[in-house]
Parts: structure tokens; C-alpha cells; sequence
């Protein structure tokens, strides 16, 4: 129904749906996403006729012109040397001490490294294979079945795109035209509401089937480790105080943040003798082979939003919908189920730089704040990553362990139903993602 009102409304022909089919052909054939999108936007612009050819690299250049993108590959890098310098251990160890007390101690340290890899890395993938290596095999040491083990790293993991830093967000602001520090002020309490849903959720599973044992401790002894930890690795911390201080005081943007990272954690590698000159041909090549994955899918969308505008897409899928029913909290189930199922099938880059053009102006008409709608785009798409069929986070865990990845999902049905709860609740309670923001976002 949805369908037959669009193409009613923006007359659709040809033009439009044989890139589609391609671009749909050309995923299924494990063609790269950006090569996809080219296709598809170059075929939808020669077959309309409305712009020339020629103004094809035009598009190209100007979607990756933009200072802002510059801290992707700072931000990527950072993570990459914080791994090689063995900081990230430092912060296991922190967290493992502060939730030693409990009974699911490590499983909840475990969720809290993730989320304190997520404050510096900014990328899911990232987080689940750093966390992973560190902690799948004493994670099934303390008893947790290895599909659960595998499960709450890469639930974990996710929030490597909801806690600003975030990439995700630098990317979708760039898309809509809102300030990156914006998005990153706007995601810290619905950052941290995914982090502590995925906590209580392990929490919960641990005490209905008692994966892990122990913390009988005494608040002398939770004490005296706390600070022992803190002692040996309080300089791991210098890192995202960095980064946090910077981008939420206004004194550093998050490229200048992300720069200021990088050359602190190298210059702490060196002095801890963790990092050698040595190890700089593998850590570029490591992140710029991610970089080399977003950068592309960026540029050639920029082609992609112009001829979906020209064709009168946006506008016809407003349109279209709010035809059916005008009631605004339909129409944001509406868009969440859409980003649901599209986080399932496709990576996060190409879902922003599709779907944002399109489902913002279906925002704008039900009245939404443009930094929720953000918000709540992200935090949608962030549940792809544990859902099959795509899933990235479970690939990388299963590549890490050799585990299945079907039962790596099945264990996580229980995180993806309380990160749902949380995207609802974004969606309807405009104040989850407004507090922290100046009265002119709000």
C-alpha cells in the first residue's frame, strides 16, 4: 500500500526502479556498497537526464570535502594504537575492579571496557574484536557459555557507534547539514542508556541461570583493588578525558580532538615501551583499510541524495505516508521499523547516507527534533549489528572464536529486546536526547 502510494505520488518510472534493482543486484553479488551506490546513482542520473555526467565527479569531490570527516580516520587510528600500546587492558582492569563486588563481576566489566573503547574509537567493529580477544576466553572460564560470551561482546560493542565520540554521527551530521559536537552532546545519555540496558540485561541472564559465581567481597577489599587498579592504569584515562574535555567544552572541534588523541596515545605508547616505530606500517595500513571502507560510500552518496532530489523522492515518501495516517506516533514506529530491518541487511554508512535525505523531512512534517531524529536513526541502525543477517559485530566474534554465528544471534535476542525498550523511549521522550543541549536545539 505504502508503495503504490509513492509511486503515485512521485510518478515512478524506469529511472528510478532499474537502479534499484541493480543496486539490490549488485549487493546480493557481494559487490562493495559504494561500488553499489555509484552504480545506482550514476544509472538513476543518466537514465532521468536531468544533470549532466559530467557533474558526477563534481559530486564526488564535494561529499568528501568537508573538514568535519577528517577526525573519521583520527578517530579509527586512535582505537587502532590504543590496542597496540595495551591501554585497552588498563581498561579492563578498571572496570573488572569496579564490578568485582558483584556476582556477574566480569561480565559486567566486560560490557564497561566496551563502552570505555566506544568513548575513543567511535566504531562497533572496533570495540568487538579489541574487547573480544581480551575477554571471550575468561569469559567462558567464569562459566558463561561461549555463544553468551560471544553475544554480550558484541551487544557491548555497540555502542561503539551510540557513545560519542561516534563516527555515525559525524557521518550523519555531515549528511544533514548539524554540528557533529551537536550530535556528540546530544548522544551521551541515550549513549549511556544502551551501555546500562546491556548491563542490566547480563545481570539479569546471570542471575536466572547463574553463569558466573563469586563476589563476596568485602568493601575494604572492593576498595583497595579499585584503587590499586586506578593507580597502575590512571593514564589510560588521559586518552578520553582528552576527547571529552575538548569536544563537550567547546575548546577543541572533534577533528582537532581526534588529532590531539592520536599524537597523545602514540607519545604515551612510547614512553610506557609499548609502541615502536616499527609497528607503524601495520597500524596505518589497519586504519586506512578501514577509512578506505566509509570515505568512498560517503563520496558516492553525495550523487545518489542529488538524483533522489531531483527525482522528488523525499518528498513523495512524506507524501505518500502521511497519507495513509497522520498520527505522529504511528508514523515514528514507522520509521523505526524501516531502520530496524535496514540495519539487518546493510552496513551503517550506506543506511545513513540513504535513508537520512529520506526519512528527515518525514520528521520535520510530524513536528521531531532534528537532533532526536538523529539520535534515534542511530541508535536504530547501532541493533543491526547483532541482528543476522548482517550483523557485523557477530561476524567478528565468530571470526574471533570460530563460534556459530547463528548461535551467537540466539544468544542475543535478550540484548536486542532491551535496546529496542531503549530506541523507543528515545523516540517518544524528546527530553532523552535534548537535556544536555542549549534552549536553541530544543
Amino acid at each position: 500500500m505504502l508503495w503504490n502510494s509513492l509511486n503515485q505520488t512521485v510518478e515512478l518510472g524506469w529511472d528510478f526502479y532499474l537502479p534499484v534493482i541493480l543496486f539490490v543486484a549488485l549487493i546480493a553479488l557481494a559487490v562493495p556498497v559504494w561500488a553499489a551506490i555509484g552504480a545506482a546513482a550514476i544509472t538513476m542520473l543518466v537514465m532521468s537526464g536531468d544533470l549532466p555526467l559530467s557533474a558526477i565527479g563534481e559530486s564526488l569531490f564535494t561529499g568528501i570535502d568537508a573538514f568535519a570527516l577528517t577526525a573519521v580516520p583520527l578517530f579509527i587510528l586512535t582505537g587502532d594504537v590504543l590496542v597496540r600500546t595495551g591501554l585497552s587492558k588498563k581498561f579492563l582492569d578498571v572496570a573488572e575492579a569496579l564490578t568485582c563486588w558483584t556476582r556477574g563481576g566480569f561480565g559486567s566489566a566486560t560490557v564497561l571496557v566496551c563502552g570505555m573503547f566506544a568513548a575513543i574509537s567511535g566504531s562497533d567493529a572496533a570495540g568487538a574484536a579489541a574487547v573480544g580477544r581480551m575477554t571471550i576466553a575468561r569469559l567462558v572460564e567464569s562459566g558463561y557459555p561461549r555463544p553468551y560470551a560471544c553475544a554480550l561482546v558484541a551487544a557491548g560493542a555497540c555502542t561503539g557507534i551510540l557513545i560519542p565520540p561516534s563516527i555515525a554521527y559525524i557521518i550523519i551530521g555531515l549528511v544533514l547539514g548539524i554540528s557533529a559536537s551537536t550530535l556528540f552532546l546530544a548522544a551521551l545519555i541515550p549513549g549511556i542508556a544502551i551501555l546500562v540496558s546491556i548491563l542490566v540485561t547480563n545481570i539479569i541472564m546471570n542471575r536466572l541461570y547463574t553463569y558466573e559465581t563469586g563476589g563476596n567481597m568485602g568493601l575494604g577489599e572492593w576498595l583497595g583493588n579499585l584503587g590499586q587498579s586506578l593507580k597502575s592504569g590512571w593514564y589510560a584515562f588521559i586518552v578520553p578525558g582528552i576527547i571529552f574535555y575538548g569536544i563537550f567544552s567547546g575548546r577543541l572541534t572533534p577533528t582537532e580532538a581526534g588529532a590531539t588523541a592520536v599524537v597523545v596515545t602514540i607519545l604515551m605508547g612510547f614512553l610506557l615501551g609499548t609502541l615502536k616505530l616499527a609497528d607503524f606500517p601495520a597500524m596505518l595500513v589497519s586504519s586506512a583499510k578501514v577509512n578506505g571502507v566509509i570515505l568512498p560510500i560517503i563520496a558516492f552518496s553525495a550523487p545518489l541524495a542529488e538524483a533522489l532530489a531531483i527525482m522528488g523522492v523525499p518528498q513523495g515518501f512524506v507524501t505518500a505516508v502521511t497519507g495513509l495516517t497522520d498520527d505522529p506516533s504511528i508514523l515514528i514506529l514507522l520509521m523505526i521499523c524501516i531502520l530496524i530491518a535496514a540495519g539487518c541487511v546493510m552496513e551503517t554508512t550506506p543506511n545513513i547516507v540513504i535513508l537520512a535525505p529520506i526519512l528527515k523531512p518525514l520528521a520535520d512534517n510530524i513536528g521531531m527534533n532534528e537532533i532526536q531524529f538523529c539520535i534515534m536513526m542511530i541508535t536504530a541502525l547501532g541493533v543491526g549489528f547483532i541482528t543476522p543477517p548482517l550483523g557485523l559485530n557477530l561476524f567478528v566474534v565468530s571470526g574471533i572464536t570460530g563460534e556459530s554465528i547463528l548461535k551467537i544471534a540466539a544468544r542475543a535476542i535478550p540484548f536486542v529486546l532491551t535496546m529496542l525498550i531503549v530506541v523507543l523511549l528515545i523516540a517518544y521522550l524528546p527530553a532523552i536526547s535534548t537535556t544536555l543541549l542549549p534552549d536553541i536545539y530544543k
